[in-house]
């Protein structure tokens, strides 16, 4: 009985999580698509690029908010699986809500980096650093981004929130708090390590074009890997080698 009840909450759980980010995707695809047909159109794509207001600002923060959660959640899934196994062995009647918060707290953390994103976004499209479809246009400014994501991934930093995103379990168990709130606050202090692992390689992003579908895919397998795949360490630190090699490599060709 209660095995059965374990798998079922894993299956809500795992579709909810499924249906999130496929959705997000779907928005990213249909996005990306849009802008590719603005731009085969003619030069009104640049124009609406470059005129930001209010409205712009909140769209741009809408897409970076969706996009995170589409590259974010695939990696964050065991944590949250976890989360809720444990609060339903806890004695939690409805164990659906504190998971809710938090994921919630968890994708908070990364609406959060959004704004920074879409703050970094107006300022190197008010400079001519971006194209139409964000992708940075000086090879200079892809070089520096690569070799400061690359170097991050050496960091103690780097790997002591790398270490938490990789041990669901000892995280879950030594940040535990009861309760609705406690879970939100639980979300939130997972996303915080999350953001301290992946903000950096998230920058890389305009280096390859925040609407290249490829390179976001990329962005993800990579992140994922060096999350979940047992040698994930290496991953990194491979990743970090490869980045500064590629920023070398720009800097030489400008």
């Amino acid at each position: 009985m209660i095995e059965g009840i374990a798998r079922r909450d894993r299956l809500v759980v795992l579709a909810g999580l499924v249906v999130a980010a496929a959705l997000a995707w779907l928005y990213l695809i249909d996005m990306a698509l849009d802008m590719g047909g603005d731009m085969a159109a003619g030069s009104g794509a640049m124009m609406r690029m470059q005129a930001w207001s209010v409205t712009h600002g909140l769209l741009m923060w809408a897409m970076w908010a969706v996009m995170m959660v589409a590259m974010m959640v695939p990696s964050a899934a065991p944590m949250i699986l976890i989360f809720a196994r444990l609060d339903r062995s806890q004695g939690s009647g409805r164990p659906y809500t504190p998971t809710t918060l938090f994921a919630l707290g968890y994708v908070a953390v990364w609406a959060g980096f959004s704004v920074a994103a879409t703050a970094m976004q107006w300022g190197l499209q008010s400079a001519a650093l971006l194209s139409p479809m964000m992708v940075s246009t000086s090879t200079i400014l892809g070089g520096v981004l690569f070799i400061a994501a690359g170097i991050y991934q050496w960091t103690p930093l780097k790997y002591a929130c790398l270490k938490h995103c990789r041990s669901p379990m000892a995280f879950i168990m030594g940040h535990w708090r009861p309760g609705r709130w406690g879970a939100l606050r639980m979300g939130f202090g997972h996303g915080a390590f999350c953001l301290g692992c992946c903000g950096f390689v998230m920058a890389l992003l305009f280096v390859g074009g925040v609407m290249n579908l490829a390179w976001v895919a990329a962005i993800t397998v990579f992140v994922v890997a060096e999350k979940l795949a047992p040698k994930g360490e290496w991953v990194a630190r491979a990743g970090g080698v490869a980045m500064v090699a590629a920023g070398i490599y720009l800097l030489a060709a400008s």
